[in-house]
């Protein structure tokens, strides 16, 4: 090489692009580590974005289709008066219809169905397509429409006869898209669309009854503020209980589900960068240890500290480059994948997406990582004459300030970045406190290794003694080892604790404790003769009923300074309870599963003040008290109650569990229905329960029979989606993890080369060498154990109960089978790197220092 012509300004950047081009390997030997983290980091954060935004700008530029309107107005157990249609319809084209749970039936089998009665003009936005592929207005008559789940299960085919409730239907078409479905929410059974008039007719709509009246309006002014119609309809008529979608958020459960999909993979992507950060740094000062003979030479003939940095971060700069736009294509590439592992769950758009915004956004995610990590190594290495390079291998180089001032920079740059462009900034924020915290534990671990190893008294075993020098020794890279080996350990345990507790959860107890059925609208008439059906059939089998119907909290507090539900701007996190109407019951003793823990319950038959028990959780999320009141709106009535106590309720038991238990003076004079569950024996057959469901079926029409074990498989199935992407998600870091594992691993396997020289020179034989590697890493690793179990853990468990709100259930066994494997392949990787030192020449090894 020849540096004549630097000049007393040193190279020109054109003049360090030819040395640096032709010192560059085509295949970046020594460089791909760093290329490869940054491709696993930036295609990580690319399909993260890309998927998200695709989503979001789906579920925005879709709204009027999703919901099937600019506005629904939804209320509970009534259909709208007609002062309120009068209202809705002069915003627009309103298009009216029910929603409830129904049973299907033929003579030979029975179903539990999502029945949605529509009017002429459904759909007001997007289209019913058939699987004839026809696009379909609403049905007439005694047509219906049913999902082909429906079909499967009552084992009839189009043009056959069906019956719902007290009329017969007939079967007139397949669904192959219904627009509005995402924004109906999770449900019961198969769709089935019938005319707005069926319910009404199949006897299925009496007081008391479980259903929603839905209206959508298709705004005459587009340009209305969706959000200024609630507030004036809700003035209106600020008693009525009614629950609002609009265009702008036509599937809430969607958008919390998005939000929180996305903050979990941004923080999997954050995962993989600080990973992929530690990789670059041991990447590159192994590359840079390479080449320090060529840094020497370039010194001795003329070039300044300066060049030495404009040739190599050229270098660098264009693995790194090759590695984002690789990582980027990649991105786009997998994106499609991932959507198909949400089909079903959100609007996924099909094929390739490009987002300019994610994807740029994932670029300088890693060039500035390259930055940060890559700094240091290059800047250490500049600032030293040609004689401490070519002897650094056995007289190591000093730290540099100001290579800390450069990484410093580098971190904060990432850090503003990633919060800058958050959604949820205190929990980015609280990740990367974390992540620093982990990173400062790792390294003080390192230090605390090396001093330990310092202080303990030599083995007389010549293997274990030489491994604790290697591990204290000046130079030894002990610090680099334990950084990399602790997150790639841990990247092992957050996968095993995610994937185990989402399993965990699926297989949980709710099977276990479940009821075979659950029952609604059941007449209050027809309990004992219900309770001798069953029964009778299974005599030991378990029945209980319940009082059921529905209301919302208009306003809520101490008496006399009442809050308004209607104004408040936002619901408070975990008061979910004021949102729209909900479940309410009314019981002269404490439910079963729950327990109360503050104030007492009410005496049998109590008629005093009206009053109420609620779960403790909502009322510390809403800031209620015993003593505070509550105002309920139910079926256009106001009622003010007081709360009595509060429950502690345990959710699972998969039971009736409410929010809100009423004594029964407070509103037992409403019109209700009662619901049942039916536990049966073990052993049940097959058969005796198909009858016991047909049964139930033709006795009482007009109640809806719901096989819990369906419910729980679908549950199970979004479980598993969602633990699916979660799954590949997480495997980012993982494969992170073990990049950086075996680039720490070679790094370390540069510097073992002069000892194994030595040590072979001196004797040992090669079952002693890889002895001594395999005594090295196993002390190290076997020390990381327990670290990376509580960092890997401790991830995992924010991730599954903070951003999923799952339970914690992680199969430990699990776990440490995959913590026992990580520190198998930690040592069969350092052994697999040992083997090239074995082959290692003497004569050229040392002639090389």
């Amino acid at each position: 090489m020849s540096v004549a012509g630097t000049g007393s300004h040193g190279l020109s950047w054109g003049d360090a692009w030819n040395i640096a081009r032709r010192d560059l390997n085509a295949r970046f030997k020594g460089l791909r580590l760093l290329l490869v983290c940054i491709f696993l980091g930036t295609a990580a954060l690319a399909a993260i974005g890309t998927l998200t935004a695709s989503i979001e700008r789906e579920l925005e530029s879709s709204g009027r289709e999703l919901l099937g309107g600019d506005l629904e107005v939804e209320v509970w157990q009534r259909d709208l008066t007609s002062d309120e249609l009068a209202t809705l319809s002069g915003y627009g084209e309103l298009s009216g219809g029910y929603r409830l749970q129904a049973m299907a039936s033929t003579d030979d089998a029975a179903a539990p169905v999502e029945l949605k009665s529509v009017e002429a003009n459904y759909p007001l936005f997007g289209a019913l397509t058939l699987t004839d592929g026809t696009e379909a207005r609403a049905p007439t008559g005694n047509n219906a429409y049913l999902a082909q789940g429906a079909l499967d299960r009552l084992g009839i085919e189009v043009g056959d006869n069906f019956r719902v409730g007290t009329m017969t239907m007939v079967a007139a078409g397949v669904i192959a898209n219904e627009p509005d479905r995402l924004s109906e929410g999770f449900q019961l059974g198969p769709t089935v669309i019938v005319a707005k008039d069926v319910p009404v007719d199949a006897g299925l709509l009496q007081p008391g009854s479980l259903y929603q009246s839905k209206y959508r309006i298709a705004f005459d002014n587009a340009g209305a503020d969706p959000e200024a119609v609630e507030e004036a309809l809700t003035e209106a008529f600020p008693n009525a209980g009614f629950d609002f979608r609009n265009r702008d958020r036509a599937s809430p459960g969607a958008d919390r589900f998005v939000t929180r999909m996305s903050d979990f993979l941004t923080l999997v992507g954050l995962a993989a960068l600080v990973i992929a950060g530690i990789g670059i740094a041991g990447g590159v000062s192994s590359y840079l240890d390479q080449r320090r003979a060529s840094i020497a030479t370039l010194k001795v003939l003329g070039a300044s500290s300066r060049d030495i940095v404009r040739i190599y971060a050229l270098q660098i700069a264009v693995a790194a480059l090759v590695g984002s736009v690789l990582g980027l294509a990649t991105g786009v590439l997998v994106t499609p994948f991932l959507g198909m592992a949400l089909e079903g769950l959100l609007p996924v758009e099909g094929g390739f997406v490009i987002e300019p915004a994610p994807l740029l956004l994932a670029g300088g995610y890693g060039i500035l990582v390259a930055f940060a990590f890559a700094s240091a190594p290059l800047l250490r290495a500049r600032s030293f004459p040609a004689m401490a390079l070519m002897r650094s291998r056995i007289v190591p180089l000093s730290r540099d300030k100001r290579a800390l001032i450069a990484t410093a920079i580098g971190l904060v740059a990432i850090c503003a970045l990633a919060l800058v462009t958050s959604s949820q900034v205190f929990l980015t924020a609280g990740f990367l406190v974390g992540a620093g915290l982990a990173l400062l534990a790792l390294a003080a671990l390192g230090l605390g290794l090396q001093f330990t190893a310092r202080k303990l008294p030599r083995p007389s075993n010549p293997l274990l003694r030489s491994a604790l020098a290697n591990i204290h020794r000046p130079g030894a890279p002990t610090s680099a080892l334990v950084t990399a080996l602790g997150f790639g350990l841990a990247a092992f345990v957050l996968l095993a604790a995610i994937q185990s507790a989402i399993d965990g959860n699926i297989q949980s107890r709710v099977p276990q404790e479940a009821p075979d059925y659950v029952v609604i609208d059941l007449a209050p008439e027809n309990e004992a003769q219900f309770t001798e059906l069953v029964t009778s059939s299974f005599p030991e089998a378990v029945v209980r009923t319940v009082p059921t119907m529905r209301g919302a909290v208009l306003a809520f507090g101490p008496e006399g300074d009442m809050q308004r539900t209607a104004d408040l701007e936002e619901i408070p996190e975990g008061a979910w309870a004021l949102r729209g109407e909900r479940g309410i019951t009314y019981s002269d003793t404490a439910p079963d599963g729950s327990r109360v823990v503050e104030g007492s319950w009410w005496s049998p038959f109590h008629d005093g003040e009206p009053l109420v028990s609620i779960d403790k959780e909502f009322a510390d999320a809403a800031g209620l008290k015993v003593g505070d009141m509550l105002t309920m709106g139910i079926l256009g009535q106001t009622r003010d109650v007081r709360i009595a106590n509060l429950r502690e309720i345990d959710w699972e038991t998969m039971g009736f569990n409410f929010t809100m238990v009423f004594s029964r003076n407070a509103i037992s004079d409403v019109p209700h229905k009662l619901s049942a569950t039916i536990d049966l024996p073990d052993g049940a057959g097959t058969q005796e329960r198909a009858e016991l469901l047909r049964a139930m079926v033709r006795e009482y029409p007009s109640s809806s029979v719901i096989e819990v074990g369906d419910v729980l498989v679908q549950a199970a199935t979004l479980l598993e989606q969602v633990g699916l992407a979660t799954l590949a998600a997480a495997a980012v870091a993982v494969l992170a993890g073990l990049a950086v594992l075996m680039g720490a691993i070679a790094a370390a396997r540069a510097a073992r080369t002069y000892d194994t020289v030595v040590l072979r020179v001196m004797g040992a034989s090669r079952r002693q060498i890889l002895g001594l590697q395999l005594a090295e890493y196993g002390l190290i690793a076997g020390a990381l154990a327990l670290v990376a179990l509580a960092l890997g853990s401790g991830l995992a468990w924010v991730i599954i109960t903070q951003l999923f709100e799952f339970d914690w259930l992680p199969d430990w066994g699990v776990v440490l089978a995959v913590l026992g494997m990580g520190l198998a392949m930690v040592v069969a990787f350092a052994l697999g790197g040992s083997l090239p030192l074995l082959r290692a020449k003497p004569a050229q090894a040392l002639r090389e220092l």
